[in-house]
């Protein structure tokens, strides 16, 4: 069998960082729908929610942020390819932003409008940018063979 995914030192590692690392997507894509939302709807739900929704997916992102951090930058048996170091990256960018955005949820009611949609946006861009360029970065047969 040809390994596909970024491997980690540690199987446990692996695994959690598999199963820790979908969640805080999906809660940003959340956050990104009902700030739409609430940006056309102008109902108090819908801001309240987005803003638990992201507080929960940056509780959520810590997890799987630690191991990423140790596997580009704490592991010198396995060689890190550029694009591990860029997802690195963006899911820090898109957590900062997260973690900006969070702020403006605390703002009070419709003042939250526009900057919650824009960094929810940018959020949920940053990190499908990653998950789409460790897609790319997988061992194919032929890799395999001469590795």
């Amino acid at each position: 069998m040809i390994p596909t995914t970024v491997t980690y030192r540690s199987r446990f590692a692996g695994a959690v960082f598999d199963l820790f690392n979908p969640i805080p997507y999906g809660l940003f894509v959340g956050t990104l729908i009902f700030d739409v939302t609430f940006a056309v709807t102008r109902n108090v739900f819908w801001g309240k929610g987005a803003a638990w929704l992201v507080t929960t997916g940056l509780i959520f992102a810590i997890i799987p942020r630690v191991i990423n951090l140790c596997h580009v930058w704490l592991s010198p048996r396995n060689p890190v390819t550029g694009i591990e170091k860029a997802d690195f990256w963006l899911n820090l960018l898109g957590v900062l932003a997260a973690i900006v955005n969070a702020f403006v949820h605390s703002r009070d009611g419709y003042a939250m409008v526009p900057q919650n949609v824009i960094l929810s946006v940018i959020t949920v861009a940053l990190l499908s940018v990653g998950q789409i360029a460790l897609a790319f970065n997988t061992v194919g047969p032929k890799e395999a063979a001469r590795g």
